[in-house]
């Protein structure tokens, strides 16, 4: 961290209070906590601190992010008319990420849209594995302004290497792969490692094979993904693993989204441990990116 420069305070929403706290900490610097007003007809009231240094990390992760998004969009630049002349914002998850192309006529792509609204808005953005697929580099879509993807799952792996004996590191479809791999090379020794074929049919339906050849007989296999949002692929990657004589099976995840029963469902397929980094705020929380944020920050 030689040479690099904090912010002057952390700015964040009473709901991320904890995080944020924890962000200040590492950083060395105050935290500021942003007021929230709702009126009967829906609208937010914000009131920010009335004074602002020059440089502020704004924390806002967007799970469930429809409001969160209007509450940046408001937030930014109020914090600039407050004295704020450089605005970061920490992002542990960045939703929109997964439609990155139209997929019919008239659809809208998501992921340019957000992220261009987002790169408009503040000098850099820090977000934590962002879900993508046919880009190379966040900076791609968020132009004029610094974009920086880091990943947890070096931490996934390590946290795995800790607790089970000799894992086998399995992702449930092929874009897990990118993250199977940086798990695995956190652990020493490397672990046995692989991904699964799926074939998706809809929100709920999704069809998933082992590679071939693969062999979990009597083996602890832990899936390694970025996020979990209904979890029915891990499921079925759970599923598949037990069938094939699995000793056990414990899931690790970025992004611990699990909308409605999804962490209920995946525990009555029969999977163990569920771990997750606190990117996004879970009962299943293991792995603080605080670090790896802060660690970001400075180097922004």
């Amino acid at each position: 961290m030689i040479g690099t420069t904090a912010p002057g305070c952390v700015l964040a929403f009473d709901d991320e209070r904890g995080f944020a706290a924890a962000l200040a900490g590492a950083l060395q610097v105050p935290l500021a906590l942003i007021e929230r007003h709702r009126f009967p007809d829906g609208e937010l009231r914000l009131r920010l601190p009335a004074t602002l240094p020059r440089s502020v990390v704004l924390l806002r992760s967007l799970h469930q992010p429809n409001e969160k998004l209007v509450e940046l969009l408001i937030a930014a630049p109020a914090a600039r008319e407050l004295g704020a002349q450089r605005v970061v914002l920490v992002c542990p998850y960045l939703a929109y990420m997964r439609q990155d192309i139209a997929f019919s006529p008239g659809e809208a792509v998501s992921q340019r849209h957000v992220a261009g609204l987002l790169a408009r808005h503040f000098d850099a953005v820090l977000t934590v594995d962002p879900h993508l697929h046919r880009i190379a580099a966040l900076q791609d879509v968020m132009p004029g302004c610094r974009a920086v993807s880091m990943s947890a799952a070096a931490l996934v792996g390590a946290w795995v290497a800790q607790r089970v004996k000799r894992p086998l590191l399995l992702g449930p479809d092929e874009e897990s792969a990118q993250w199977v791999r940086e798990a695995a090379r956190a652990c020493s020794p490397v672990p046995d490692h692989a991904w699964c074929v799926k074939q998706r049919h809809g929100d709920h339906d999704v069809q998933v094979t082992l590679p071939p050849g693969l062999r979990c007989e009597g083996r602890a296999v832990v899936l390694i993904d970025d996020m979990a949002s209904t979890g029915r692929t891990l499921m079925a990657a759970a599923r598949l693993a037990l069938a094939a004589g699995a000793a056990t099976v414990d899931a690790a995840v970025t992004h611990a989204l699990f909308t409605g029963d999804a962490m209920e469902a995946l525990k009555a397929t029969g999977v163990g441990q569920v771990w997750s980094t606190n990117c996004v705020p879970h009962a299943s929380n293991s792995i603080s990116v605080v670090p790896l944020l802060a660690d970001a920050v400075l180097q922004c």
